[in-house]
């Protein structure tokens, strides 16, 4: 199973950098792949929110059912996907570092049936697509932070 973790420094606070990933609309502003997320439910986010992953990777389009499977405001936010290829694990966990926050993203991917055959694919392009978003959400945090 494709796995992958990086932790970098912001300039910002957790809840800077908690708003963001809590706010599905901003999204595809920091992850590349990503075209949208539906919220499915009502009311705020948490634990249990069903949602709608939709992507287009360069080799194919689709969409993943998700959920909310972690939510502690400013420390640890997480999410599942699934479709017919593959179960997605999406983690955030934020921690005050004193000047701003140390942010851990980790993503953990199970592939199955068709989507094993991308497994190799999936391991060689997953660090450069997360370390690419975390620069992204970094860069954006730290905007809001000066402001």
């Amino acid at each position: 199973m494709p796995r992958f973790a990086h932790t970098l420094s912001v300039s910002a606070p957790p809840s800077v950098v908690f708003a963001i990933v809590d706010d599905f609309s901003q999204t595809p502003q920091w992850l590349s792949r990503c075209t949208g997320i539906d919220k499915l439910d009502a009311g705020a986010n948490d634990v249990g929110t069903k949602l709608k992953y939709h992507y287009d990777d360069g080799r194919r389009t689709g969409s993943m059912d998700g959920e909310v499977i972690a939510r502690e405001p400013d420390r640890h936010f997480a999410m599942k996907f699934t479709d017919k290829m593959m179960d997605v694990t999406v983690d955030f966990v934020a921690a005050s570092d004193g000047v701003g926050t140390t942010l851990t993203h980790s993503i953990d991917i199970g592939t199955r049936g068709f989507g094993k055959l991308f497994t190799p694919l999936i391991r060689r392009d997953l660090p450069k697509q997360t370390m690419d978003a975390m620069t992204k959400l970094k860069s954006m945090a730290e905007a809001r932070a000066t402001h």
